[in-house]
């Protein structure tokens, strides 16, 4: 097995920003995806769309989707990127009981957008607890991951293909 190495690091073990300037532009899509676990009461609040603050689902929605184009302000290292698409889904999830969240982020370009749809996911996330919070503070957030990457020099990789 090759030694990994990382690539954010310099030869002196600063940090450092990649240099993609050489690589192809290619199709590039990530997918993300998380949850939130909460009171099946405060699930039934935001389904109605009783809550105080709003419609959580769509606040979240759109949280998500500028959280995503934002991901090179708020993770030092990251690219600014040019985004084609970002899509964020918030499904019930009656086994939590909670929510499903998931996000799809693509662009053709130099480099990956996995940051981008980890970032939209976790911001979702987040806006669902604050705008549920005076319902329920023992909301838990979970499972956010990386679920499947295309594009790149990689290829492809989805995270039911690794073997442990």
């Amino acid at each position: 097995m090759s030694e990994v190495k990382l690539t954010h690091l310099a030869e002196d073990g600063s940090a450092s920003m990649v240099d993609v300037g050489d690589k192809a532009d290619t199709v590039r899509e990530a997918i993300a995806q998380g949850t939130i676990t909460m009171k099946r009461e405060t699930l039934d609040l935001i389904l109605k769309g009783d809550m105080k603050k709003g419609d959580v689902i769509g606040v979240a929605r759109i949280a998500g989707i500028m959280a995503a184009k934002q991901t090179s302000n708020l993770i030092p290292l990251c690219h600014p990127l040019m985004l084609t698409k970002i899509a964020v889904d918030i499904a019930e999830d009656t086994s939590l009981p909670g929510l499903r969240v998931q996000s799809t982020v693509r662009l053709s370009g130099k480099t990956g957008v996995e940051m981008e749809a980890l970032t939209a996911c976790s911001v979702a996330c987040l806006t669902i607890y604050d705008m549920a919070k005076a319902a329920d503070k023992g909301m838990e957030i979970g499972g956010i991951k990386l679920m499947k990457k295309t594009g790149g020099k990689s290829g492809e990789w989805t995270a039911n293909s690794e073997v442990e």
